[in-house]
């Protein structure tokens, strides 16, 4: 299909379920002098989803916490929206947007994390960045917009959305991973993998970075299952050995792999 990009151009799609720190990343790639994210759009989070009218946004799948479990939001390269006509149209809503002299091109939305292999149909060039975040701490995060769904619901959100990301990575010719946690507790290694990935020359500044991390969650879940909380409880008991298959503790917020989604043993951050 259709390249709009200059022959040096990289167009970069960032992803992750909401709360996951998908606004942090693309902030910190958008902030080399050689990227650009798309900026003073109007939209939430200047997110690119919101600025089209080619595919349906997360809110059209139930939104935060709820978008994944809808099949339709899982787009490939079999959807009848992947055509070069939507291609040029996706591109000439978010380029005004773009300093499109800049070489790397950053656009981010949350549901490009199970959009990838949609979003290479129309742009082969394209690289895709995803970050994970611990499910419970991603749950725990949404909460305050969903407090009518069950953490249970949110949860599975989760895993719903990253089963579905881990299948489509075989079919995506450019991918790098990040955790959330490892972004947090060694932000310079993390970026520089990053940029070594991109080809970005020089670094991403990693000043923004605030290493506070998940401790308030942790506190809360913690309480949570001590308390008997039935919500925590019957989410905790149905998705920790799901939870281990990912690399992640259910009972141990800083224990994180890496590479999420091709790791399959945690690692807390702290100890790389």
């Amino acid at each position: 299909m259709g390249d709009f990009l200059n022959d040096d151009q990289q167009l970069v799609f960032v992803g992750g379920l909401h709360r996951s720190g998908t606004t942090l990343l693309a902030r910190l790639l958008a902030s080399h002098p050689d990227a650009t994210g798309l900026a003073e759009t109007g939209a939430p989070e200047d997110e690119g989803q919101h600025i089209q009218d080619v595919y349906p946004a997360a809110e059209r799948h139930g939104g935060t916490g709820r978008f994944a479990l809808k099949a339709k939001a899982h787009l490939t390269e079999h959807s009848p929206l992947a055509t070069p006509e939507n291609a040029k149209r996706l591109w000439e809503a978010w380029a005004p947007y773009w300093d499109t002299d800049k070489q790397f091109l950053v656009e981010k939305s949350p549901p490009n994390l199970v959009m990838g292999r949609f979003l290479q149909s129309l742009y082969p060039s394209a690289a895709f960045v995803f970050i994970v975040r611990h499910p419970v701490t991603v749950t725990l995060a949404t909460r305050k917009w969903r407090k009518r769904t069950s953490l249970n619901r949110l949860m599975s959100n989760w895993f719903v959305a990253h089963d579905r990301a881990s299948g489509d990575l075989e079919h995506l010719a450019r991918v790098h991973l990040v955790s959330y946690e490892w972004l947090l507790a060694d932000p310079a290694s993390t970026l520089a993998e990053i940029a070594e990935f991109l080809r970005m020359p020089g670094t991403i500044d990693t000043s923004s970075v605030d290493a506070g991390g998940s401790t308030r969650y942790e506190s809360e879940w913690k309480s949570m299952l001590a308390e008997g909380n039935r919500g925590a409880t019957r989410a905790h008991d149905h998705f920790a050995a799901r939870a281990k298959a990912f690399g992640y503790d259910l009972d141990a917020l800083a224990v994180a792999p890496r590479h999420p989604l091709i790791e399959r043993e945690g690692t807390p951050p702290h100890e790389p």
